[in-house]
């Protein structure tokens, strides 16, 4: 689907449910919050976003664990969850969607391919995680990601 559709109809559903919304971005670099702020008006529900590249970032400003990260290593499940909901609490917000993965072409590790990537989601009962793994160069596996972000973020919209 469209980045920009999706954008405009996630606009649509957090005005509709009166509810604000943060970015926590690490490999996807700033490309979902740049989707969602190219819709007019975006200001009455986007609050901000963190670009969380490097892992001392995602420490020192979103709270990500340094076990977690040691444990499990910055492309998991376990960071996308804490980067989530550490952006909610730091962005002050209802909803905070997060990205942590390997855009490539380098980065794999044993375990963990070029295109691996895993989003997080925190909302006030808690944090949901997925999983995704991409197969195009860097700038496709970033817009893959973001496109994905936004598609789980209107599908749990239009849920709740």
């Amino acid at each position: 689907m469209d980045a920009d559709k999706l954008s405009q109809e996630i606009g649509e559903l957090l005005r509709e449910k009166g509810l604000t919304l943060g970015v926590v971005e690490s490999a996807t670099g700033g490309l979902i919050s740049h989707y969602i702020t190219n819709i007019p008006g975006s200001s009455d529900y986007y609050q901000g976003s963190v670009t969380s590249y490097s892992n001392e970032v995602k420490m020192k400003l979103i709270g990500v664990k340094a076990g977690t990260l040691e444990k499990h290593g910055a492309v998991s499940a376990q960071v996308a969850a804490e980067m989530a909901s550490g952006g909610k609490k730091v962005l002050a917000v209802d909803i905070c969607i997060a990205d942590t993965g390997i855009a490539g072409p380098g980065g794999a590790t044993t375990g963990k391919a070029v295109g691996l990537f895993y989003l997080g989601l925190a909302d006030k009962n808690g944090v949901l995680t997925q999983h995704h793994r991409f197969y195009g160069d860097r700038q496709q596996n970033k817009h893959s990601a973001a496109v994905s972000a936004l598609t789980w973020l209107k599908e749990y919209l239009s849920g709740i």
